[in-house]
């Protein structure tokens, strides 16, 4: 099994399943092991809950956790991604939770790191591994299994890390995945099952689950979204298309609010964002004890 955790295929799905029944576990459990490792949480973009939720997944486990972003690092005076991961790893950490703008900035990691288990926090456009982890968790909470669910992906699919891992995993879980996207943010090529959808309205009233993403307005200012209000027109969730629905909402955040999601539907009940949020400590939990503590997996699967 490959110590580094970089992509949905590269984990694969059996050690996908076991990540998801160990934070269940580790959800459920009384007690908790003490690890003694440390964690370099490396975050080159800005991040608040995979941030956070990384660094309360390793302290509440007993791991010495050492937080830095690129702003006031060396970074700053031109050092790479492989010194960063070369100066850490001599430093002595254990483990290295790496966001990164680079779509390759995971893999590039996982390639140069000699000792330490490289965790990919989301790089670039390729994928955010543990945020799939947590949005497959999150569904099977809600309904007990995915097998021939319709779970709408909503937003910027092109440039989306979380899109292309949510779909690699939720099709291993046997959902049936869509997208809905304006064109030009959606990618040139589908890989095959993938549903595509017209507009919002479309998405949920076909979907059992949505998963809203946020429109970065870099994209608006590049032209490849013609205006707000066509967007919005179109490919926001408005609460009217869930009236009488059943349909379930997620979004890996922020969220934009009255962008591309009305803001009341955030707190409402078709909404599981906030168990999202939560199960991703869990999940973030069982990664550290997967990589620093395989012998205690069992256990606690076990239990």
């Amino acid at each position: 099994m490959q110590r580094h955790l970089v992509g949905i295929s590269q984990i694969g799905a059996v050690r996908c399943h076991r990540l998801i029944a160990l934070a269940r576990a580790i959800r459920q459990a009384s007690a908790l092991p003490r690890l003694d490792k440390s964690v370099a949480l490396a975050f080159f973009e800005p991040s608040t809950r995979t941030r956070l939720s990384f660094e309360a997944a390793a302290t509440r486990l007993g791991c010495r956790v050492a937080a830095f972003s690129s702003a006031g690092s060396s970074i700053e005076k031109g050092e790479t991604v492989a010194d960063t991961i070369r100066t850490l790893e001599a430093i002595g950490f254990d483990a290295i939770v790496l966001r990164h703008r680079a779509s390759d900035a995971a893999e590039h990691a996982a390639s140069i790191a000699k000792h330490a288990t490289i965790v990919n926090a989301g790089d670039g456009c390729h994928e955010h591994p543990t945020q799939a982890l947590l949005d497959a968790l999150t569904l099977l909470d809600e309904f007990g299994s995915l097998e021939g669910k319709r779970i709408a992906i909503i937003g910027d699919i092109r440039h989306s890390r979380v899109y292309r891992s949510d779909a690699a995993l939720l099709g291993m879980l046997g959902a049936i995945v869509g997208v809905c996207a304006p064109p030009l943010l959606m990618p040139s090529h589908l890989p095959d099952g993938i549903v595509q959808l017209p507009d919002a309205a479309s998405a949920i009233e076909w979907a059992d689950a949505a998963i809203v993403l946020r429109l970065q307005r870099e994209r608006m200012d590049s032209g490849l979204v013609p205006s707000l209000s066509d967007y919005r027109r179109r490919y926001a969730v408005r609460r009217e298309y869930l009236v009488g629905s059943r349909v379930r909402l997620l979004h890996p955040g922020p969220v934009n609010p009255d962008i591309e999601l009305d803001a009341v539907l955030v707190e409402s009940e078709h909404s599981l964002i906030q168990r999202q949020v939560s199960n991703g400590v869990f999940i973030r939990m069982a990664v550290m004890i997967d990589i620093f503590a395989t012998e205690l997996v069992e256990h606690f699967l076990s239990h």
